[in-house]
């Protein structure tokens, strides 16, 4: 199909009840990697696009399915493709790029993208799609590798109502809270109040345990008691003891999370929304950097206040 021509095949029907499709999935990421899996056991052909083309073959000696060398090439005879890579440059580059799937997408094709990107580039995505009669949905993730891995990601979309129909009975092979929340790019921006709210319940945490260490408190005991009540939180109840450990390979790196605060502020400045202690907790991570934990998971916070 040319470039940015319009087709005038209208799109297809939703997908209204599980069937088998031939999807197309790019980035095989900790993420992406069971993501792709899920939909491998849920009867659906897989055809897989890394960028590190080994694995990719990797994968699919694994799991089964096929492996493309383009996403263009992946894209091609997909009735849906999806997408989960890095950034903003990465996505722009899987989809519009001179190797792109939106290249070669046929009109009436599902795309789905579960990064966690800019609003601005899901809307532009969506603008592109329906030049292309392509369906259009940014739909980012949340629960962690541990939820990706276990089938029981939260999934935020933005996009149409046909869109979203279409896309959630492919999603339910690795989705346990699938939302509808608005149109293009508010799947985006739904991500960015996650972590806005992820990012201050972990550091809260972090202080709670580290105030309960230096008091020569039990800190088992004070997590018994308080964990109950109303203080607790996801955080609370997974990373406490691992806190107290001093273990961080949970998944979600810091490098990641200060990605994500970056654009969540960034959208801040241009909605007006006031975010002083985010815009604190962005310092706060890039302090962990600066102490070489860049890869370690959000948790590693509280290095700041023990100094380890």
């Amino acid at each position: 199909m040319t470039t940015g021509m319009a087709s005038s095949t209208a799109p297809k029907p939703p997908l209204s009840k599980p069937i088998m499709a031939r999807i197309a999935y790019l980035g095989l990421g900790v993420m992406g990697a069971p993501m792709a899996r899920h939909l491998i056991a849920a009867g659906h052909h897989v055809t897989v696009y890394n960028r590190t083309a080994e694995k990719a073959r990797a994968w699919v000696a694994e799991h089964g399915g096929s492996h493309a060398p383009t996403p263009a090439a992946a894209a091609g005879n997909a009735d849906v493709v999806i997408s989960c890579v890095g950034a903003d440059k990465d996505l722009e580059e899987v989809t519009l790029g001179a190797d792109g799937a939106f290249r070669n997408m046929r009109p009436g094709t599902l795309f789905i993208d579960h990064t966690t990107v800019s609003a601005r580039i899901a809307r532009h995505l969506a603008e592109e799609g329906r030049a292309r009669d392509i369906l259009c949905l940014d739909a980012p993730v949340s629960g962690g590798q541990a939820g990706a891995e276990n089938g029981q990601l939260a999934i935020m979309c933005g996009g149409t109502e046909i869109a979203f129909a279409s896309a959630e009975p492919i999603m339910r092979a690795y989705g346990a809270r699938i939302v509808h929340i608005g149109p293009d790019g508010h799947g985006q921006l739904t991500k960015m109040a996650n972590q806005i709210a992820i990012a201050n319940a972990v550091q809260g945490v972090a202080e709670s345990l580290h105030f309960a260490t230096e008091a020569g408190l039990d800190t088992d005991k004070v997590l018994d008691a308080i964990s109950g009540g109303s203080a607790q939180s996801w955080q609370m109840v997974n990373r406490w003891k691992t806190m107290s450990e001093g273990s961080f390979d949970f998944g979600f790196a810091v490098e990641w999370m200060r990605k994500d605060l970056g654009l969540t502020l960034d959208e801040a400045r241009r909605n007006g929304a006031k975010l002083p202690v985010t815009a604190l907790l962005d310092q706060f991570y890039a302090d962990i950097v600066a102490m070489g934990g860049s890869r370690q998971d959000t948790s590693s916070l509280i290095r700041r206040l023990t100094g380890k």
